[in-house]
């Protein structure tokens, strides 16, 4: 069965898209830490971030790099944390989150946005994507 990451890959559950290459997705989280706080996937479902092959572990780092630096000049913070779990969806993903404060790494102080929050953060961080 596909997973949530997956279905919204593929357009059948909706999203903040943030970026988009061939082999990997960048959406807003919806349930967030902080303004910004985007997952970065590979669109091949795998589980496990040690799972994936040599190249997609590399292009999944490379891909979260391009999109943390477009969030750091998007997003007022001191800078952008990385942090991979993966226990929530099994679909590996990266969760870059602009912090102000450690406490805005932990993930027990989530925030509320509209939709037209959520669609305006993610307009500024894609106005950034080089």
């Amino acid at each position: 069965m596909a997973s949530l990451f997956t279905k919204i890959i593929k357009g059948e559950i909706p999203c903040y898209k943030i970026a988009e290459d061939e082999a990997f997705f960048a959406f807003l989280d919806i349930n967030p830490n902080a303004a910004g706080h985007t997952l970065c996937i590979p669109k091949q479902e795998v589980d496990r971030l040690l799972d994936l092959d040599e190249d997609s572990y590399m292009g999944l780092m490379a891909f979260s790099r391009k999109v943390g630096k477009a969030i750091e000049e998007a997003i007022q913070c001191k800078r952008v944390g990385m942090s991979v779990i993966g226990l929530e969806v099994p679909h590996v993903h990266v969760h870059l989150i602009p912090l102000n404060e450690m406490g805005d790494a932990t993930f027990q102080h989530k925030k509320t946005f509209s939709q037209e929050e959520f669609e305006a953060i993610a307009q500024q961080i894609r106005a950034k994507i080089v």
